[in-house]
């Protein structure tokens, strides 16, 4: 069968987390229209048994540098870069063609690449067409596929454009598993997403999450985690007057976990403030960023 690593790279808002999601038809990965959102690297698997396993790989946004937060962000990429079998790079279809370039030939890339050029279905007039002009004769790009994420559009086009590119060999996980993180690990990531949704400005990115605890009752899951913060008026912002924002956090957080495990959530958010936490190695491995 076809097996092998399957790495998304891009600017951030490009559309990484709506792809994974769109070829797993799963929410894996948490999405919103601010940049960053992704921080860690975030592994999906497609499979069709005895055909192919195809482990498709989310990674942040590249960007500059400014906190350790970042780096450990940029450290995820350049995991993704050494195990990949195909990267897909993924361009929006209003972005800036020459900034993508210079992004992707900064990767070096030592594998076959597909040019993902997205959001084909608001790409303002004649950018589609422009996009196949100035990526053709590019040395990393295979092959240039048009697609809409969001609306699911070629998807399958694509996929077959992959299966092409892909070596032989057995599977390398369980044709039952769909991802190799914790359940945890995505509870802590819809809360944070709600974060995205709900705040304005800096906030959501001066958030992370740390799910303390993770019970299966007899009747439904127990759940206790931590919004940390730098400062103490981010905390009074994300609680809210009368505790009405954490409020809405909790009860939106619990409907996506419901979701997400089939189970029934008691969902219990702390806001916690640990100053400079993005330029603490201890706090940041507590809080999952290795």
């Amino acid at each position: 069968m076809k097996t092998g690593f399957v790495n998304i790279f891009g600017r951030p808002n490009a559309g990484k987390s709506t792809l994974l999601n769109a070829l797993l038809s799963e929410k894996l990965a948490i999405v919103s229209p601010k940049v960053q959102t992704t921080r860690h690297r975030i592994k999906g698997f497609l499979t069709k048994p005895g055909e192919y396993q195809v482990i498709f790989s989310d990674t942040p946004g590249i960007i500059e540098t400014r906190y350790k937060l970042h780096e450990k962000m940029m450290a995820a990429v350049k995991s993704a870069l050494e195990d990949a079998d195909i990267a897909l790079l993924i361009v929006d279809a209003n972005d800036d063609f020459e900034t993508c370039d210079a992004i992707f030939t900064s990767l070096r890339l030592k594998v076959p690449a597909l040019v993902v050029l997205n959001k084909i279905d608001v790409a303002a007039n004649g950018r589609i067409a422009e996009a196949e002009a100035f990526f053709a004769g590019k040395p990393y790009c295979r092959q240039l596929i048009k697609i809409s994420a969001l609306q699911k559009s070629h998807l399958q086009k694509l996929l077959q454009a992959i299966l092409a590119l892909l070596p032989e060999g057995a599977p390398f996980y369980d044709e039952e598993d769909m991802t190799d993180l914790p359940v945890r690990f995505f509870v802590g990531e819809l809360i944070r997403e709600k974060i995205y949704r709900l705040f304005e400005d800096e906030i959501p990115y001066h958030v992370a999450v740390l799910v303390n605890e993770y019970k299966e009752k007899e009747t439904l899951v127990k759940i206790q985690a931590d919004i940390v913060v730098n400062r103490e008026t981010q905390k009074a912002i994300i609680i809210g007057q009368n505790g009405q924002m954490i409020r809405q956090v909790g009860m939106l957080a619990r409907q996506d976990i419901e979701e997400f495990i089939g189970q029934k959530v008691f969902l219990e958010l702390f806001v916690k403030v640990k100053p400079k936490w993005r330029d603490n190695d201890p706090q940041l491995r507590e809080y999952g960023y290795h």
